[in-house]
This record gives structure tokens, C-alpha cells and sequence, in this order.
């Protein structure tokens, strides 16, 4: 089987596919005006989706994540996750949502072919989190992650924006939360984006913090499975859970990438904050223009920049995280 590969080397086994750009939660960080709609194309269509998925399978891929925007928005979102599952070669079918739906529609996902799941959960506490979400929702999504364990599922995660001054103080919480829970909890330090330089000056905080914070209790890294997300996972003999940070600032930080990005209009993004989108749509119509696909993504990859430009302030074509899936 062909290996998607770029010129420095390194191999791309996980795609992240965004559904939509629309939300329906208004967090400080990502939309804090809410969504805007903007009035252009449709996102991807689910046969669209299909030929997509069956491409990047050939060319090696084998983990696919459903990211949004708010991906649970999609009505025929179970639908989709079928049709990505029964692509020969995808072994794993992971979601990222805010978690509002699970209680009603994670059965539902899980019996099309989810088989992982990652929770946006920037607090465990529920005023916090109603402060930086918009929205008072946590019991629903804590009610999700207690049925998601309860169908066993193969990964459960939570991503929490570390954010100073507004939740860096909730280590030992998280601790205490993990202790008897076999649950992976990632924080992700806060990315500047094109909306958000004001907000990222007052509330960016380095991950290395968290780090020295985790040696010093006890935590240890874990080595980095091949098809892992950008995440250093840090485990504790006395804690069933584990701790993983993402930090995106750090040095050699874009060594390890291992993901591509598609938007839910269809472009390639080589880069989460890349400059450029590569118009993939007009080659998933037709069956017959798999091949001119296929040339289309290798090609491209060629191009693939060996790291962000965010230390220099560069954040691309990225107006926020929501646009594009993170």
C-alpha cells in the first residue's frame, strides 16, 4: 500500500475532516460572538465524504477524526460515521465535539462505527465552565462521558484550553478526577489565531507549566504510538487516567506531525495554520476522477512546510479553531 509521505520524511496515517464550521456553543477562546453563517457552498456531502475517505485509505490512512465547528450539528452525522467505517483500511473512527448530544446520540454513533471519542471540557467546574463555553452544559456532558465508559468505548478524552486565569489552577482537580477514571485528559495550550490576538495576550499561558507541574507529582511520559494526535501523554502509577499536553509552542513541536486536515468545503490543509488550501471538491463528483484525486493529495504533500510560523506570529489562513477543526 502507498504511504503518504513529505519531504522530510514524515508519514500521515490520520486525517482530520471537518463536518462544518458552524457551533453552537460560543467559547472565549474560538467563537465568543457565536457562529456567524456566512451564506457560501454546503459543507461536504456524505457521498463526497466517501470518496474522500476512500482515497486517503488507499493512499495508507487508517484514522480518521470527525471534527467541526460542532460536528453533532450535522443531521446525518451517524450516516457519515457508517460510511467512514466501512471504508476498507480505516481502523479507527474518532469524534471531537463539545458533548451536548452524547446522552441521546452516542448509542447511535458508537453502533455505526465510532470508536473514539474526544470531549471539549475546559472545566470541572460548572460556573468556570459556563463562563468560558457560554453555556451551562456540563452535567449533560459529564451524563455523555459516564455512557460512553458504560458502552466501552476503545478511547475516551477531554480536551481542556489551558487558559491563565481562567482555569490554570485546576491541575490537582484534574488529578483527583483521574484517579480512579481510565480517561486521558489533554491540555492544550491557547494558539493565536486571527481573531484572537487581544484575548491570547491576556490569557496565553505556556504548556511547560503544566509539564513541571506533573514532574514534580509523580508523572511520567509515555512513549508516542505511531498514529497518536500531537498530545505528550504523562501517566502516574496511583491514577488510572492520564494527562496529555499540547503544546504547539514548544521546540520540535511540528517534528512529530503525522495528520492532514480537510475543511468542510473540501480543501487540503497541509498545515492547521498553513497559507494556502488545496480544492479537493471538484474532484469528489464522479468516481471516475479518483485518480486526478489521488496525484492532486500526493502532490501537494510535497509542498508540506516542515513547521508553523506561530512564533513569529504567522497564523495563516486560520481565522479561529472553529473554521477548521483545531
Amino acid at each position: 500500500m502507498t504511504q503518504l509521505t513529505d519531504g522530510f520524511g514524515r508519514r500521515f496515517p490520520y486525517l482530520r475532516l471537518s463536518l462544518t464550521e458552524a457551533c453552537n456553543f460560543s467559547c472565549s477562546y474560538c467563537l465568543p460572538n457565536g457562529y456567524q453563517a456566512d451564506g457560501r457552498p454546503r459543507f461536504l456531502e456524505v457521498d463526497e465524504i466517501g470518496r474522500l475517505v476512500r482515497a486517503f485509505a488507499t493512499l495508507g490512512m487508517h484514522k480518521i477524526r470527525l471534527t467541526g465547528g460542532e460536528p453533532s450539528l450535522r443531521k446525518d452525522l451517524e450516516q457519515i460515521i457508517e460510511r467512514v467505517a466501512g471504508v476498507p483500511g480505516i481502523r479507527k473512527v474518532a469524534i471531537t465535539t463539545n458533548g451536548t448530544l452524547l446522552p441521546r446520540r452516542l448509542p447511535g454513533w458508537h453502533l455505526a462505527g465510532l470508536t473514539a471519542l474526544n470531549v471539549s471540557m475546559d472545566s470541572l467546574r460548572r460556573e468556570r465552565f459556563k463562563t468560558i463555553t457560554g453555556h451551562d452544559r456540563l452535567p449533560e456532558i459529564q451524563e455523555g462521558l459516564a455512557l460512553a465508559q458504560a458502552l466501552g468505548m476503545e478511547s475516551v478524552k477531554l480536551n481542556a484550553v489551558l487558559l491563565r486565569g481562567l482555569n490554570d489552577d485546576e491541575l490537582p482537580d484534574w488529578m483527583a478526577f483521574l484517579r480512579d477514571r481510565p480517561i486521558s485528559v489533554r491540555f492544550i495550550e491557547l494558539m493565536r489565531t486571527g481573531d484572537n490576538a487581544d484575548y491570547f495576550e491576556r490569557h496565553h499561558l505556556r504548556a511547560s507549566v503544566v509539564v513541571d507541574q506533573l514532574l514534580a507529582a509523580g508523572w511520567r511520559l509515555r512513549p508516542r504510538a505511531a498514529d497518536a494526535g500531537p498530545a505528550r501523554e504523562y501517566t502516574h502509577p496511583d491514577h488510572r487516567g492520564s494527562i496529555g499536553v499540547i503544546a504547539p509552542y514548544s521546540k520540535d513541536f511540528c517534528q512529530g506531525c503525522n495528520r492532514l486536515r480537510v475543511t468542510a468545503r473540501g480543501d487540503l490543509r497541509l498545515c492547521l495554520f498553513g497559507e494556502f488550501g488545496v480544492p479537493l471538491r471538484p474532484l469528489l463528483q464522479h468516481e471516475d476522477d479518483r485518480d486526478a484525486l489521488l496525484a492532486r493529495i500526493t502532490t501537494q504533500l510535497g509542498l508540506k512546510a516542515a513547521g508553523h510560523g506561530l512564533h513569529q506570529g504567522q497564523t495563516g489562513l486560520t481565522p479561529n479553531l472553529a473554521s477548521i477543526g483545531g
